[in-house]
């Protein structure tokens, strides 16, 4: 049995970890690579391993870091299996789509942009060399074909003498840890993937559970050198940040997931403005995508915690229909861009890579009154980290922007565990493994929670490389 890291190893992105047992081959997890352009373009349209060898897939939720890749894996021959929760599941037809439709545009967007360079410089349409995109709408609904819903809790067979068990990871709705009892050669071992540890106290969602004891745990690493501040105050100093932008009649940023971290946000503005603490300054949800996975999150009670059901009791709609804006046409998002402050926009993707943040971004950066609160984690050589470095000049679709707007960070949002909450969630499982790998973080945070779990556990601690593979 064996397990080879093709990503997110001593980096945060491209999840992707091939385990090899019984004369099988299993996917847990296949995410986009997201960081430096030519590098994340190179390892997710090249895969390390033939795609068409690939028997089963287990996905432990639905972020495209996680989940964005299965269309180029199936594209390239996948024909087997993707198993899910059932919330990943309806989660993943709204997000592969809208990661298709990105890839698409996106390619339109540079080649248009591209082909008016060349044309200025004389030469000729024939030899224009066009971007294609990664995948395209038509794979990604040949991808959802291939998803089979599995619930909470219940084991089900993911190839032969395979077992899979989902429990909540608490870290997003239908996120899950992965347990696998492989039996092998008269032998059963079990191997588990924490997947993305969520937080304790997070609204909307339940608290992570605690799993079986493995005897290899996989486990993410993100925050696993520091620890957040307290959430105790997210409302206080979120009400802040959106009372300063709104007097100086500025323009509010807010990259953020889709998935998640929109839904999060826009619970706690809702509270906010019905009990008056932020001005009546107009709110913007623009992301067809997350307006479609709130719609989702109707459908999928079993993942709620008991706070957000008392709201659904009492109002019924705890994402602020009535009081935010969800836009849904290219016109009114584009209308955005023009609309003279003070007004808040809420749109995607988180590390401000791809989508419709880009524009927004193009549009206020260089405005001093205007602000960007980031509220999640930023990979290296993203865009997203190269606002929160201060960076002076930012490049946008390749061209470049002054970055003069305030940028303030929120880590209270955080969907994942920080270094205490990881010990905490690791301690409070039923035993401890006999080997943990470290992945899902850049190094020196997968290095600084390694230094932690060896003064703490018996387990032998790995932090493995990309490509790297262990026999178990």
């Amino acid at each position: 049995m064996k397990i080879t890291f093709h990503g997110a190893a001593r980096t945060v992105t491209g999840s992707r970890h091939l385990l090899e047992a019984n004369g099988k081959k299993i996917l847990l997890d296949c995410g986009l690579v997201q960081g430096r352009r030519d590098e994340a373009e190179a390892r997710n349209r090249k895969f390390p391993f033939d795609p068409a060898e690939i028997d089963a897939v287990v996905l432990s939720h639905a972020h495209i870091d996680h989940s964005g890749a299965l269309p180029a894996l199936v594209k390239r021959g996948f024909k087997g299996t993707i198993h899910s929760t059932l919330a990943t599941g309806d989660l993943a037809v709204h997000m592969l789509r809208d990661s298709a439709y990105i890839q698409e545009k996106d390619a339109e967007y540079v080649n248009k942009r591209n082909r008016r360079k060349w044309k200025k410089k004389g030469r000729h349409e024939s030899d224009f060399n066009a971007r294609v995109p990664l995948y395209t709408i038509d794979d990604a609904e040949r991808t959802i074909e291939q998803f089979t819903g599995q619930r909470y809790g219940t084991p089900f067979e993911v190839v032969p003498g395979v077992y899979c068990t989902y429990r909540d990871a608490g870290h997003m709705l239908g996120s899950a840890t992965v347990t696998l009892n492989v039996q092998e050669n008269g032998q059963e071992r079990s191997i588990a993937f924490s997947g993305d540890i969520g937080r304790t106290m997070t609204p909307i969602i339940r608290d992570p559970q605690a799993i079986d004891a493995p005897d290899v745990l996989l486990m993410e690493s993100t925050y696993g050198g520091r620890t957040h501040a307290p959430k105790e105050k997210v409302e206080e100093k979120l009400a802040e940040v959106m009372n300063k932008v709104c007097l100086r009649k500025g323009k509010l940023i807010i990259p953020a997931f889709s998935v998640g971290r929109t839904q999060e946000i826009v619970y706690h503005l809702t509270k906010m403005r019905r009990a008056g603490k932020i001005p009546n300054c107009p709110i913007f949800v623009d992301s067809p995508l997350a307006t479609r996975v709130t719609d989702v999150f109707d459908r999928h009670p079993e993942c709620y915690d008991a706070e957000i059901r008392e709201i659904f009791r009492e109002s019924g709609d705890p994402f602020g229909f009535e009081e935010i804006t969800y836009t849904r046409s290219v016109e009114e998002s584009k209308a955005l861009n023009t609309r003279k402050g003070p007004f808040t926009v809420i749109s995607a993707s988180g590390m401000m890579e791809a989508g419709r943040i880009l524009h927004h971004l193009a549009n206020g950066i260089s405005n001093p009154d205007n602000a960007v609160l980031v509220v999640g984690y930023q990979a290296h050589h993203t865009l997203g980290r190269k606002i929160v470095r201060g960076d002076k000049e930012v490049k946008i679709y390749g061209e470049p922007y002054p970055l003069r707007a305030e940028v303030i960070v929120m880590d209270e949002f955080s969907a994942h565990a920080d270094r205490d909450e990881l010990m905490t969630w690791y301690e409070g499982n039923r035993s401890q493994p006999k080997k943990v790998f470290l992945v899902h973080g850049d190094e020196k945070q997968s290095l600084a929670l390694a230094e932690t779990m060896e003064a703490k556990t018996s387990a032998k601690i790995e932090v493995p490389h990309l490509d790297q593979t262990f026999t178990l």
